[in-house]
């Protein structure tokens, strides 16, 4: 349903996009660079007067210069020429390298902005849109903005100040021809612009197809084992190659739109200057005109139409750029549900990890209709180490989640210190919780900075003694270069249990007062985990401590263990209390044993 509405909701964005009201938004990326602006703007201005005066340049030359028959005239005029394309040239050099300067700039600050903006949205924003999507739009539709604010408006503008100096050219060396021009205007734009909105469109349809076929490549290649351990490389090849040939027909047809937009524009704007020229040589064949006059007339007459030319060929340029503008800002304008407040609590340090769930009730915006935490009341005192026990989706991991601040509860309220975490920062709150989770994430950088992630500011001797306390320091001193030794995308040159051991050296190195372990030593081997065990005993000393397990070792170091079943607390007690008293408890300490037997 949330996909259906998100869907209908692009739809109207893209309904309204049908101008170019979202390259506006360009103009808060401009504003720190308008001195750059200017000057290109400047440059582009006297590189544009100069183009005009060479159809002046190439009157005298005829007139003045090669009628007269004068050798010392034609050497005069040939290098007053000759001088004015020298200057075009430096000047159109300059307009090109500080626009294209400007381009990269506000491509990679648009780039910037929209990653710092998605990094900073909730999980839920992450359960309705693709991460390739998200990729798609960072590359390919800021190259297509950086092309327009770049080298595009540099030819939107020059090809726009060219068109009026060509028709005050044309109008000032024959008004009767110009005349004859703008009557033709109107039959060669009106066709040019409807074809364009059809463009737009094809244009639009075409960046979502890439977009579709990108998020695709990304999730078959985060899951690359689990595509290879099911033997689906031909299914997934197979659906790429759909999904690529879907993008290249819906790229052929913005292709044919735009080539049916350049013939006919070309083909529109030079017959009416070859209609044109026409009567102009018969008009120096009446003797009305002089020769260097007609010539005039002809440079400007090109100017213009061929400024008219690439006029039409960016617009289309402009319409994707637009669309890919509008795209960029679908992104901007979400909105994390998960925020500071506008005047935050500060959490008091004095409570020592004090966390209390009061009447709780929470609902997955992807699953309203289903509760994962229903009347949930806990209070856990500070140093206290409990353990949450249950079946799978009992709603254990959820807590983790609310506690965190991923997702604020539907009812009730979640105190840590006895600030109600609504009411903090979600990074002050997050700031005093250190995690070890049942998935490990190890990031394709060394071993030193995958530890560093739990206090970047930390020193390399910090960071050591952190893998040595955790028992990570063994194995990564075999690493080929030991703590810089790169791991990998997702570190695929570690073995789970190493992962785990990364994780907990950076629980170690955050020291914070409330820790969480989500299955914590479920990838290591026994020795491994006796090992690790020891090191999270000293770990959770004085720390409140909440522990996600199923093995039944782990869970008898509690001092409380929490049953709980479909988001509800059934018991609370001790060991040999539940297993007494809690018969969802007694089996799942019966399957544990029955399978250590097995």
């Amino acid at each position: 349903m949330k996909n259906d509405m998100r869907t209908n909701d692009q739809n109207e964005l893209r309904a309204k996009g049908a101008s170019l009201k979202p390259l506006r938004a360009l103009v808060p990326f401009m504003s720190p660079y308008k001195g750059t602006l200017i000057t290109a703007v400047i440059v582009l201005l006297m590189a544009s007067a100069a183009t005009s005066c060479l159809p002046i340049a190439a009157r005298y030359l005829i007139d003045s210069g090669i009628s007269s028959g004068d050798p010392d005239k034609i050497n005069f005029y040939f290098k007053l020429v000759l001088g004015v394309l020298l200057l075009i040239s430096l000047l159109s050099a300059s307009r090109f390298y500080l626009i294209t300067w400007l381009g990269e700039r506000i491509a990679a600050d648009i780039r910037k902005k929209v990653y710092s903006h998605v990094i900073r949205q909730d999980p839920a924003f992450f359960e309705v849109t693709q991460t390739g999507e998200v990729l798609s739009r960072l590359t390919t539709d800021t190259t297509l903005v950086q092309s327009i604010s770049g080298v595009g408006i540099s030819i939107v503008l020059r090809s726009s100040v060219m068109l009026i100096v060509s028709l005050a050219g044309i109008m000032y060396t024959s008004p009767s021809l110009t005349l004859m021009i703008l009557l033709l205007v109107p039959a060669v734009i009106g066709p040019i612009l409807w074809i364009a909105r059809k463009v737009r469109r094809l244009s639009r349809a075409a960046q979502d197809k890439i977009a579709d076929s990108s998020g695709m490549a990304n999730e078959t290649l985060n899951a690359i084992e689990t595509v290879q351990a099911f033997t689906l490389e031909s299914l997934q090849s197979r659906r790429f190659a759909e999904a690529v040939e879907a993008a290249f027909i819906a790229g052929l047809q913005r292709i044919r739109g735009r080539f049916v937009m350049s013939l006919g524009s070309m083909f529109l704007l030079f017959g009416a200057v070859t209609l044109v020229l026409w009567v102009g040589t018969r008009e120096v064949l009446a003797g009305n005109m002089l020769p260097g006059e007609l010539a005039q007339f002809v440079l400007f007459t090109v100017l213009l139409a061929s400024s008219g030319a690439m006029l039409s060929e960016m617009w289309g340029e402009v319409q994707r750029a637009a669309g890919a503008m509008e795209r960029l800002f679908e992104l901007l304008d979400a909105r994390p549900f998960i925020r500071a407040p506008a005047n935050p609590i500060s959490l008091s340090s004095q409570g020592g990890g004090r966390i209390v769930f009061s009447e709780v009730n929470f609902k997955y915006p992807s699953r309203p209709d289903t509760p994962a935490i229903d009347n949930f009341n806990l209070n856990i005192t500070p140093g206290e180490t409990i353990a949450f026990v249950g079946p799978s989706g009992a709603g254990k991991t959820t807590t983790f989640q609310l506690l965190l601040r991923f997702y604020d509860p539907n009812a009730g309220a979640v105190y840590i210190n006895g600030v109600d975490i609504t009411k903090a920062d979600p990074q002050a709150v997050r700031a005093v919780i250190g995690i070890v989770p049942q998935e490990t994430i190890v990031f394709a950088a060394s071993a030193l900075e995958n530890i560093r992630y739990g206090r970047p500011d930390a020193s390399d001797d910090d960071v050591k003694s952190a893998a040595q306390a955790a028992f990570a320091d063994e194995f990564i001193e075999r690493l080929p270069e030991g703590y810089d030794t790169f791991l990998g995308e997702k570190g695929t040159r570690l073995s789970g249990g190493q992962k785990q051991r990364i994780a907990i050296a950076r629980a170690v190195l955050k020291n914070p007062p409330i820790l969480l372990l989500d299955e914590a030593t479920n990838a290591l081997d026994a020795e491994s985990e006796q090992l690790v065990q020891e090191t999270l005993q000293k770990l959770m000393h004085n720390r409140t401590t909440i522990i996600i397990a199923h093995r039944l070792a782990t869970v008898l170091k509690a001092k409380r263990i929490v049953v709980i079943h479909q988001g509800r607390i059934q018991a609370i007690g001790s060991h040999a209390e539940l297993v007494a008293k809690n018969p969802l408890y007694a089996r799942l300490v019966e399957l544990q044993f029955r399978s250590a037997e097995e």
